[in-house]
């Protein structure tokens, strides 16, 4: 790094995140845009090379960024190699989530793919906890057992459970934190110490890496990697999109993961484009202080709303008093200048007396047809307020036996907290469960 770059980093760091991830970094060896107020967007699949000399070198350079300098600048040589929009936005996740690197993806599905099967070749396991989001559960049972890779589905909750999971060949702990849709925390910690007992008698060739989704709480609410995460999944899809108008995932952890996991995302083509990764860079990341410090406030009203209506069996939110895991919450859940952040996310129990799920089939059939201010779709973390029914929908993968015993019953619902006034979600919400 020349003495400019490393003063220009210097005093960017100085700066509260939230300006940070306006402004991202004033100066990038990704692209020369110091006139530029908003950062540009590539629309080319190749990029010129001056001389055979350069293209030789674009190519022995790529995937080895080990080797390189920090600000090296890149050769671009091809789209689906790398490009400069998704490399800016890069930087700036890497700074959210305090990571040495980021590498994004065509979707958050995509990331979670590269990191387990980068990080658990063929002959391996995994071991992950018994909740998952949906997707994520069919890609752990059914497809990695077709490229030979094991898994155990455990409640991580339980250290002592996970201690006994891990097997010889177990090489990563992969879970959600929060937990989709159940709001269970996970403690990263926790997690951390274990596998650190055995790591301590293994190779670094064999060791166990920890892997959270951190799609939930954002890099606002929560960063895993202060935690003893190796690496982080994102869905930007969601709460750092905002807006629900592109598909993205994204990588973050320490530099060495860059080389295995730009090499995977080449080979199996699951590249963002400079067209989806240019709307979080410009609009997601830059509002996400803003749009996350509202949601929590609104979303802290819902739930104690929620909490005392005479419909509802149980809230579960992280801002609750009576959240289960209120210490824990406390300790992990933080924005970036320390403060608790339970984030914009929770789910209740509609009561059911018939344990059948009809009374919250009643209340999202109410919203899908007469609410303004709640919208019936899936995603999360948008400026709109989204209502789901996870049972038959965002984990329908799972058989229902094992929803069941995993806790995911027919009368739950999860709910995405918006910008929209808290009042009107409220009123939408009560003359939904009068339905009930």
């Amino acid at each position: 790094m020349n003495d400019e770059s490393a003063k220009t980093d210097k005093d960017e760091a100085r700066h509260h995140m939230r300006t940070r991830l306006i402004h991202g970094r004033s100066h990038s060896s990704r692209w020369d845009y110091d006139h530029h107020v908003v950062p540009p967007i590539t629309s080319s699949a190749t990029f010129r090379l001056d001389s055979a000399q350069r293209a030789a070198q674009g190519f022995s350079e790529f995937a080895h960024d080990e080797g390189l300098p920090h600000d090296h600048p890149p050769i671009y040589i091809y789209d689906r190699l790398d490009e400069p929009t998704s490399a800016m936005l890069e930087d700036t996740l890497a700074a959210a989530e305090g990571a040495e690197m980021a590498l994004t993806f065509a979707s958050g599905m995509a990331a979670i793919s590269a990191v387990i099967c980068t990080l658990a070749p063929s002959g391996n396991h995994v071991v992950a906890h018994k909740v998952l989001y949906g997707c994520t559960y069919s890609l752990i049972t059914h497809w990695l057992p077709r490229l030979r890779i094991g898994y155990d589905l455990v409640d991580l909750t339980d250290l002592d459970a996970l201690r006994a999971a891990i097997k010889p060949e177990t090489r990563v702990i992969y879970f959600e934190t929060p937990v989709n849709p159940d709001m269970t925390l996970i403690d990263i910690a926790g997690v951390r110490s274990v596998v650190d007992e055995v790591n301590a008698t293994r190779s670094d060739a064999h060791r166990v890496w920890v892997a959270v989704d951190n799609t939930f709480a954002t890099p606002f609410c929560q960063r895993p990697i202060e935690f003893g995460a190796d690496i982080v999944c994102l869905s930007l899809t969601k709460g750092i999109g905002g807006f629900g108008t592109d598909i993205g995932g994204a990588a973050v952890g320490a530099r060495r993961f860059h080389d295995p996991l730009i090499l995977y995302r080449k080979d199996f083509g699951g590249l963002l484009s400079p067209k989806s990764a240019w709307p979080p860079l410009v609009y997601g990341l830059p509002t996400l202080g803003a749009r996350m410090a509202n949601y929590q406030k609104s979303a802290a009203r819902v739930a104690k709303f929620l909490g005392e209506h005479p419909k509802v069996e149980k809230v579960l939110y992280p801002g609750l008093e009576s959240f289960p895991q209120r210490d824990l919450a406390n300790k992990q859940m933080r924005d970036f200048q320390g403060r608790f952040a339970p984030g914009s996310m929770l789910y209740f129990l509609v009561k059911d007396p018939d344990g059948a799920g009809a009374p919250a089939e009643c209340v999202i059939d109410w919203i899908a047809q007469h609410a303004y201010s709640i919208t019936l779709a899936v995603s999360l973390g948008q400026i709109k307020t989204l209502i789901e029914a996870p049972y038959t929908m965002t984990h329908a993968a799972m058989p229902a036996d094992e929803k069941i015993a995993r806790g995911l019953l027919p009368g739950g619902v999860r709910l995405s907290v918006g910008l929209e006034d808290w009042r009107d979600i409220i009123e939408d919400l009560d003359e939904a469960l009068k339905q009930a």
